[in-house]
Parts: C-alpha cells; structure tokens; sequence
C-alpha cells in the first residue's frame, strides 16, 4: 500500500518506483508479444468419432487459446469426421481434419483461418515450394521488418533481424513484392529460384509524397501549390522533454527562439513567419489528430508517436481555417497501426546531465567593498563605507559569521543536474485491427542544491515528472469502413520553490555577498527558530531578503493533466462514385491543473555587538517576529472542449485530369472548468463550414480554391461571421518535353503562388461589443441627506457598446518555387507578404473624452501591420561510397514587420515618438552620445532631466530635432527614437549534415539568429533598499577619474538609483545575434539495438557576452538555458 502520509523528501524515490513499475510492466507486455509460435506450444490428446467440423473447431476452441475464422458455408456441411491422436500439435490435428473436410487452413500465430478447398487448389497446393531470401539496403545491411508479399494473395512475411525471409511460393509464374518504408517498392519474377538476394534502393522522395494539409487531408506534393513544410519526426528528436526545443532552424517559415531553460517551463517560444499583428494574439493555431491543442500539449509529445508533422503557412494552407488560421497552422498527425504479421516494438531509454549554459559573473565580496565605497565617495558621499577593517578582515577569510563573503550561487546551486527519459512503443495488427500504443515518462530535476532538507523535511528541488499514453485503435468494420479510436493522455507533476524559480536565481545573482552570513548556530539548547542572516534598512521586513531563507521556507506543487478522447469514422463512398469518401470526429478534451503553495515566514538576525579579541557576539532581530509553520494555499483551473467535425473528400483522376475536393462542416465548444464570474461561465463557441476544389492537369498546370466561412460567439449577430477565400496556381515546368535537355541538372522545377483572406478571432475579450456597467461602484460616489452625511454608489461604465467589433483580417500573397538539383538538391524558397487589418486595440488617445476615459475608452478593430519576409529550405542526400551516406540540411527564414496604423496621440512636434513604421517590439530609446568627458562637457550640453543631476562619467544624450528641424536644448521624453531591432529575431536559420558509415552515425546542426537587439536594463549595481551585486563587466571597465574613458562599459558608479543612466537607452542596446552548435550526436547500430550520444546548446559564439542571448533583454537574472549531454538506447524488435 503506498503510503501517502510519507515526507515530501521521499517523491524522487516514490517517482523512482512508479518508473520502475512503469518499465516492469511495458517489459511484460514486450515479452508477451515475443512469445513462441502458439504451434509450438499447444498439444492435443483427441479422440473423436463421426463429428462435424463445427464441433472440432469448438473443441479446439474451448481447450486452447486458438480462434477461428471463416465463412459459415465452410462449416456448414454434413461431412462426418474421425480423428485420433496423442499429444499432437495443432498443426497436425488440422491436417487430419482438412483432408476429410476438403478445407484449407491459414495459421497466423493463433489465429485460424478456414477456407473451403476447391478442386484447381489441390494441384496448386502440390506444387508449393520453399523461397528463402535476403533484403539489404544500399550500403549492404540487412533490412529489419521489410515485407514480402505473394502478389495477388494475402500471403505475407516479414524479414527477421538477418534480413532474412522464407516464403511459400506456388510456381515459377510467381512474383513477390518487397517494399520498406523509405525505400523503393520492388517486384521480382520468381522462375526457378529456391534463395534470393534483394538489395532496395531508398526513395528519398518517398516520405513528402503525400503532405498533410489542413484538417489532417492529404495532397500529392507534386500538386501542391501551397505553401507547407513537411517535418520528418526523427528530426525532433533531441534530448529534452520539450517537443518545441528542437523547432528552431529546423523548419522553413518559423521563428523560434528558446527564453528559459527551467525545467518544465523550457519549451520555446514560436510563430510561423514571425508576428503580423501587434494585437495579443500572435500564435499559432496547433492542430493534434483533428483537435485544437496548447503548445504546452504539443512540448508533451514524445517524437515517437509522431506520424507527420505539417506547417501551414500561406492562405491557400490556412484559409479554409477561417477566424482561427491567420498565424499559421501546424498539423501533428500521431502514428496509427499498421497491418502486420508480427508487431514491431520499439523501446527507448536515455539518460542527460545538463549544465546552466551561460551564469552572469559577479565579483566577489571585496571587490563589492570597494567598488560600493567609490560609488558613494565619487558622488560626494562619505558616509555610509564600508570600513578598512571590514574589507581586510574579509580579505583574510575571518569570521565568516561576522566578515562574510558569500557565493550565493555557488551555495545554492550544483553544477550539474540529471534527467531520465523512457518511451516504450508497440504498433501492429491485422487487416481488421490494427493498434499504436505508447507510453512515455519523463523525469527533469533542476540545479538547486537540496538545502530545504537541512531545515525541513521536504525537498524543495525542480523536479518535473511527466507521464505521457497515446493509444491509437482501427477497426476495419467492413471493406468500406473504417473506426478509429484515439485516446492521448498527459499527466504532469511539478515541484519546485515558492518563492519562483527566476526569483530563486536573481536572488542568488544580486544578493550583498558581505551583509550578512546565510545562517547563525544556535544561540542555546532552547531556539526555537533558525536564526537567518540579515540587515537591518531594507524593504523586505525591514531588512534584506536572505536568498537561501527565500528557497527553502517554501514550496509549491503542481499537478496538471490532460485527457484528449476522439473517435473516427472513414467511410468510402465508392458505391456512389469511385473516390468519394466521408470522415466524421469527434473529439473530448479536458485540461485540469491544481496548485499547492506551502510556505512559512522566516527570521533574520543581525550582529548588535562584536567583541573582536573575544569573538563574542550578540545578535538582535530584523524586523517583526515572522511565523515559522508552514501555510498552505490551493488553487485550481481547467477547461474542457468538445469538438465535433465532418467532411466530404474526394480524389479521381480521369486521364490526366487531376480532381481533388473537400467539403467540410465543424463546430466547436470550450467551456471552463473553474468559473469566477458570468463571462467566464459561458462558453466559447465556433461554427463553420470550409470548402477545397484543386485541379491538376497532366501534373503540369495546377490550381486550387479554398474558403472558409466561420462565425464566433464573441461577436455581435451581424459581425459574427466571416468569409476566406483564396485561391493558388502552379505551374510543374518541369513536366514540359521542353525540360527534357536540362532535366539532369534541374530534375523537378514547380512555380507557385497564393493570395487569400484569412481571421483572427483571438481579441482575448469576452464579448467586447457589449457595454459593461457596474449599477453599484465605488468610483462614483455621492452624499446625500441633511447633515450630507449619507453615502451612496452609482453606474459605472466598464466599457462602451461597439456592434462593430469582429475578427482581424489577413490579406496574404505568397510566390515560390520548389527546384530539385541533380536528383539529389532540394530547394523550396517562398517570398511573402501580410497586411493585417482590423487589428483590435482600445482607442486611447484619438477619441475626445466624453467618449470614455481611460479604463472605458471604446475598443475598435483600427490597427493595420504589414508583414513580408522569405523562407529557404535546402537539403542534400548522397549515396557517396558503399558504405560512406552524406546528407545536408539548412533552412533560412527572415520575416519583417511595421506597423502602419495605431491609436497614439497626435505627435505633429515630435513624429520620432510614433511607433509607426516601424516593428513591432523594437525599442524606443534615449540616444547616447557616450559619456560626459569633464564638467565642461555637461555645462555645455543641453539640460538632462531625466533624474540626478548629471556628472563628468555620466551618459549624455543626443537632443533630438523636432518636426521643424529645432532643438528645445532639455533632453526629455519627446527626445527618444525607435532604434535597433525587435527583441524577437528577424531572422532564424540553421544548417548541419548527417553521416553514415557503415554501422556508424554522425550529424551535428548549427543554429543562430540575426537582426535581434538586446536591451539590458535592471541589472545595474548597489541600490539603497534593496542591493544587487556588481556583474563583473562592470567592475572590468567603468568610467573613473583613473579611468576617464568615454565609451567604458559602463558610466560613473552610483549607489543609489541613478535614472540618467538606468533609462533605456541606446547605450544598453547591444546586438543579440547568435550562432549555435545546437545538436551534435554520434551513435552506432548494433545488431538489435542503437547506442548514441548527443548533446544540445554545446556552444554559443555571439557579441552578447554576459548571458545567453537567446535569453533575450533584461537583467540576464533568470534561469539560463541549459547545456546537456544525454546518452540513449533504442531497442527494435520487429
């Protein structure tokens, strides 16, 4: 019985053993798929005497575990039969049987299939003989699990572990099929041959044949006019447990970029084509197996049950999406069953360290001595030193109690964590059922040290366990007929401390090394308490916060899980007309999440009186007494959504006409869980219906017309829906006779391109065309009665009435071309271009007030954005040498906004303040124009008033014209400009090859980001109430009279805030691009396994030097992105 009063301390243990159970139980099920031939297993003693053949097989039945199959006119005859055998297999009773039944039997493990023996097959059967026979690949490996098919029968085989095959072939007229996914299909007469040897070519175009597009349909590539890229699953494969880690330049048209490396929080951050509205909502719409899906659902896929995986970026891709498709769409499409004799298992165990990839560097306590006593003597301050004694003392490494230099850092964080990952698969069945089943768990831990376990009995350490089940179910109901059912279930556990992991980690940054040691011993045998280091004057209880007090009195837990339920109907229509076909869905989805915080005040103590010969010391309280138990708080959300879809596809060619169409009807419901108010009650609804038509003819002139017409609940009656149409044309070049002469060089060439509508709904407002009034607010009060001394509320307007309001719309033009070099060179490049209208925003400064004031402005669909950029894919595959395989990928992808119309104030003076024409996210700043070189300088330079009145080492500022050309000579606000670039890259690339040779494998992939800007701000030392620590760049090169540099790193010291050179400005303004190796990895293939060794964020190269830049701006005080190294097997069994 598990014990759930046990300590908190206890949960990587008890999480060791749920895995543990885990691996026992799935190893079970693997061994039980692997069992003997049934043939083998099951003897029978029998004596019977003038029975039917339906009374056989119910006795075979009912005394084993065999199960028969067959048409009734097989069983329904008179025919009386006699049998007698001791301890015979099932094998030879059959074979008794069959000849005075006059049947044929078919044995596949321990199913029985009984046919009825026509007179042409018992010459046949006379004349069957034994072919044995190898598939190898290329290089000359044997290929595992290739299928060998008698064409024309439902004979079948697949190969072993050798590669090698037996099958029964009827005469020399025989051909069998062989085929293996990602290698050419071949047919090879059969003549006179008993062995043969078969060596498969690999079909480099096999895999992108076929594109999912929108609703999981699918199109040949060869017809395609949209613009979709097609992800091969094993390129996803990195070790981390956040699926969207793996996303940046690795796929044409994304921008990715990963801010945090904290584990169960790391998951990147991405939009396709980048970002074309500055409204909230810029991402992208994430479709799982038909079902809308967060991105937190997609970072729990394991890239095992992937089967594809699409992304939509163009309107001809996403229009039929509606209100929902303007950011994009990718489609994940998990892996199904297949039609197998034997089922193939696959079983994966990995195990990383990973490392905190880029630390900010701090100085040390003495250093912090000095450099804080110039920051106040350089301003003219004398007061308030750190005393000779002090910095000496700590100098010498005395009484750390009394003269501390803490690393905090280094205190609260180890160098290296540990993560564990299992997935274990399983995928097979026959023509009538078919399965995938998978089970994932994954376990992250985090850097923290296990300190709490020192004070209490928990460990307050991230630790992330997550628990991933994909079961897939097909069942062929009739020839015609096809059910599906799906079922996806993620489970999520977290703990970590109260107090915030980023906040844990700037504490240890910023924290005073000096002031105060981390803990003080008992005083006596009675304390009550810990008695925790601190200072008396800061803001924190009087004092300054203790950042190991801060991660240890607390802790806070997470569980969250998601149930995603679908079943399917596929049914074929071809009674009506050949290639018509009709899929029905529907989905359940629930998310649940509750929450646990537990956390205890803490005191701190301070030194009162020090006896330096004695080294006695008295210590005196900070603050209040703070209560010590621990208190606990919960909270809990969730919403579910039910999703219910049906669609019309149908696929004919007539000659070299090519006809595809859909149609299509959806709706959708999401409704919360938890609600706190009416607008949260209610649901949110959406409805539409969608329609394709695409024509190809003789695969050379292509075209295709989409729409969609979709409505949402959060709109008013008359704006509720909207239509998207697009259309596409193409054109296969290449298909000309003309091509012909070039044909070897450029062997495939394909012009493209789309125009269309497409809509955002997401204004992440409920209702907003309604007014929202409170009848009884305390903003509008008044008095009344005869002493006026009664007061009474009145109506507030929330919010004014717009029925205008409606979705965002997109007009998208993308033009490309799909080029093929040499049989070997992909190129796919595509140029486009957004303008998004009708972004929703509140009119703030445009509208006079009796309209509405501040909170209550009307809202109105006024804001437009352009968005044009490019993207490039290029991959290179090449048999080199028999034994030698080179592949080459890159992707390339640049997407640059400006914002062309937004509610601002009217700035005829001072235009350089409109955010107009330029991106979104780029930043708006102070020019710097170095530092004051003397006084002289700052009595000559146009007033700053930006706080403290400026000093020789201050930063000085540009003053910037205004619309007539004149300087004012006073640097404020109106004197900031638009400089740099988003913070969000521009650009986003990657490149890197793949190698084999013979049983060995190499690849490595390198990763960067162009036209970033990073803007530091926050990081800026000392402070009067609340200290930071000096980062070491600082203490390296800052302006002084021994150092009167005007462009040092850093201005003249300051203790307290000093605004002049805190604001933002473009002295903080440094250039974020990167290059990393993201992923290298080397593995070799065993006989029945793979063992290989990779690793991720392996190296930065960048001008940014504090921290990593994929980090973005700010302080760098959070938790860094994490170097790993993970070593791994996968099992194979087929």
């Amino acid at each position: 019985m598990i014990n759930f009063m046990a300590k908190e301390d206890s949960v990587v243990r008890k999480n060791g053993k749920y895995l543990l159970l885990f691996v026992f139980c799935f190893l079970v099920v693997a061994l039980q798929a692997k069992s003997p031939v049934y043939g083998q297993a099951k003897t029978f003693t029998v004596s019977l005497k003038n029975v039917t053949l339906k009374e056989v097989i119910s006795y075979v039945e009912k005394n084993s575990q065999y199960v028969f199959f067959f048409k009734p006119e097989v069983i329904n005859q008179s025919t009386q039969i006699s049998v007698s055998l001791k301890n015979a297999t099932v094998k030879q009773l059959l074979d008794k049987v069959s000849e005075q039944a006059n049947i044929v039997y078919e044995m596949k493990e321990r199913q029985i299939v009984l046919k009825e023996k026509k007179v042409s097959e018992q010459s046949v059967s006379q004349k069957k003989r034994l072919l044995q026979g190898l598939v190898k690949d290329e290089q000359g490996n044997p290929i595992i699990g290739a299928s060998i098919q008698l064409k024309n029968t439902g004979t079948g085989v697949i190969t072993d572990l050798d590669g090698l095959f037996q099958i029964q072939v009827t005469d020399k007229n025989s051909v069998i099929v062989i085929s293996y996914i990602g290698y050419v299909t071949q047919e090879i007469s059969v003549g006179d041959r008993s062995s043969i040897t078969v060596q498969l070519k690999e079909d480099t175009k096999s895999l992108e044949e076929v594109v999912v597009t929108a609703f999981g349909a699918t199109q040949k590539k060869e017809t395609m006019v949209g613009s979709i890229q097609q992800v091969r699953p094993a390129e996803l494969k990195v070790p981390s447990s956040s699926l969207s880690t793996s996303f940046a330049g690795r796929m044409a048209g994304v921008i990715a970029i990963q801010r945090s490396g904290q584990p169960g929080a790391d998951g990147a951050d991405f939009w396709i084509r980048g970002k074309s509205t500055f409204g909230d909502a810029t991402g992208v719409l994430i479709v799982l197996d038909g079902v809308e899906i967060s991105s937190s659902d997609l970072n729990a896929l394991d890239p095992e049950v992937i089967e594809s995986f699409s992304i939509l970026k163009d309107a001809t891709a996403t229009a039929m999406y509606g209100t929902r498709g303007a950011n994009g769409v990718m489609i994940v499409t998990t892996k199904s069953g297949q039609d197998l004799l034997k089922p193939i298992i696959n079983f994966r165990l990995e195990t990383s360290m990973s490392q905190l990839t880029s630390v900010p560097e701090m100085v040390g306590g003495v250093d912090y001595m000095k450099l804080y006593n110039e920051a106040l003597t350089t301003r003219g301050i004398t007061t308030g030193l750190y005393d000779d004694t002090k910095i000496r003392a700590t100098e010498q490494g005395l009484n750390p109690l009394v003269y501390p230099n803490v690393d905090w850092y280094n205190e609260m964080f180890n160098k290296n964590a540990f993560a564990q990952r299992f997935n274990f698969n399983i995928r097979g069945g026959k023509k009538a059922v078919t399965y995938f089943m998978s089970a994932s768990v994954k376990h992250d831990a985090g850097n923290l040290k296990s300190l709490s376990k020192d004070y209490f009995s928990y460990n307050n350490n991230i630790n992330v366990m997550r628990y991933d089940f994909v079961n897939n179910l097909s069942i062929k109901a009739t020839n015609t007929t096809k059910i599906s059912l799906g079922l996806n279930v993620s489970l999520r556990d977290w703990k970590g401390p109260s107090a915030g992991v980023d906040g844990i980690f700037s504490m240890s940054r910023e924290a005073s090394p000096v002031d105060f040691p981390i803990v003080y011993p008992a005083r006596n045998d009675k304390e009550i308490y810990t008695l925790w280091g601190g200072m008396s004057g800061g803001i924190y209880n009087n004092g300054y916060r203790n950042p190991v007090a801060e991660y240890v009195v607390g802790y806070k837990k997470q569980f969250a899980s998601t149930v995603n339920a679908n079943i399917r109907l596929d049914q074929d229509l071809k009674m009506v007309t050949k290639g018509l076909k009709l899929h029905v869905l529907a989905s359940f989805k629930n998310w649940s999440k509750t929450e646990t915080t537990r956390k205890a005040g803490y005191n701190q103590f301070e030194i009162d009186q020090y006896n330096e010969a004695t080294g006695e010391y008295t210590l005196s309280r900070v603050g209040n007494e703070q209560k010590t138990a621990l208190n606990t708080e919960g909270a809990a959300t969730g919403d579910r959504r039910i999703f219910i879809q049906a669609y019309l596809d149908y696929k004919r060619k007539f000659g070299v006409h090519d006809v595809n169409a859909m149609l299509l009807y959806n709706q959708d419901q999401l409704d919360n869980n938890k609600p706190d108010n009416l607008l949260s009650s209610l649901p949110r609804r959406k409805q539409g219906i969608a329609a394709r038509l695409s024509y190809a003819y003789d695969d050379r002139y292509l075209a295709e017309v989409n729409f969609g017409y979709n409505g949402s609940e959060n709109f008013a009656k008359n704006n509720r829906f909207g239509f998207f149409p697009s259309i596409a044309l193409g054109y296969n070049i290449s298909q000309e006779k003309f091509w012909e002469p070039i044909s070897n060089v450029i062997s495939h060439f394909k012009l493209r391109g789309s125009y269309g509508l497409v809509g955002n709904d997401g204004i992440n407002e409920r209702y907003a065309y309604l007014e929202d009034i409170v009848l009884s607010s305390d903003k509008w009060k008044y008095t009344t009665g005869v002493n006026q001394n009664v007061n009474l509320q009145g109506p507030v307007w929330n919010r004014y009435y717009n029925p205008n309001l409606t979705w965002e719309v997109g007009k998208k033009l993308n033009v490309g071309f799909d080029m093929q070099l040499f049989h070997q060179v992909n190129l796919n490049f595509d140029v486009f271009k957004e303008i998004r209208s009708k972004i929703y925003m509140q009119k703030v400064n445009t509208l006079p007030d009796f309209i509405g004031t501040g909170e209550t402005k009307i809202y109105e669909n006024s804001g437009k954005m352009k968005n044009v950029g490019f993207d490039i894919a290029l991959d290179y595959n090449k048999q080199i040498t028999k034994d030698f395989f080179l592949s080459f990928k890159g992707t390339l992808t640049y997407a640059h906004n400006t914002i062309l119309e937004r509610d601002e104030p009217p700035f005829q003076l001072y235009p350089n303040l409109s955010s107009v024409g330029y991106s979104r996210g780029q930043h708006l700043v102070y020019v710097a124009d170095g530092l004051f070189r003397d006084q002289a300088d700052v009595d000559s330079h146009a007033e700053q008033t930006l706080g403290y009145i400026p000093q020789p080492g201050d930063i000085k500022y540009v003053d910037q014209p205004d619309a007539n050309g004149n300087c004012d000579g006073i640097i404020n606000t109106n004197d900031r400009v638009y400089m740099g670039y988003p913070e969000d890259p521009e650009i986003v690339y990657g490149f890197g090859p793949s190698m084999k040779y013979k049983n060995w494998d190499f690849s490595f992939f390198f990763q960067g980001a162009a036209r970033t800007s990073i803007l530091m701000s926050g990081f800026h030392p000392f402070g009067k109430n609340a200290t930071r620590g000096v980062m070491k760049f600082i203490a390296d090169d800052y302006w002084s009279e021994s150092n009167p540099n005007p462009n040092a790193a850093y201005p003249r010291l300051t203790r307290d805030t000093n605004a002049n050179n805190t604001v933002n400005s473009s002295y903080w303004l440094r250039n974020g691009a990167f290059l990393k190796l993201k992923n290298a990895e080397i593995g070799y293939t065993f006989k029945m396994f793979r063992a290989y060794l990779n690793g991720s964020n392996l190296l930065t190269f960048s001008p940014f030097k504090h921290w990593d830049p994929e980090m973005g701006g700010g302080s760098g005080m959070k938790y860094p992105t994490q170097r790993v190294f993970n070593i791994g097997i996968q099992f194979t069994f087929k």
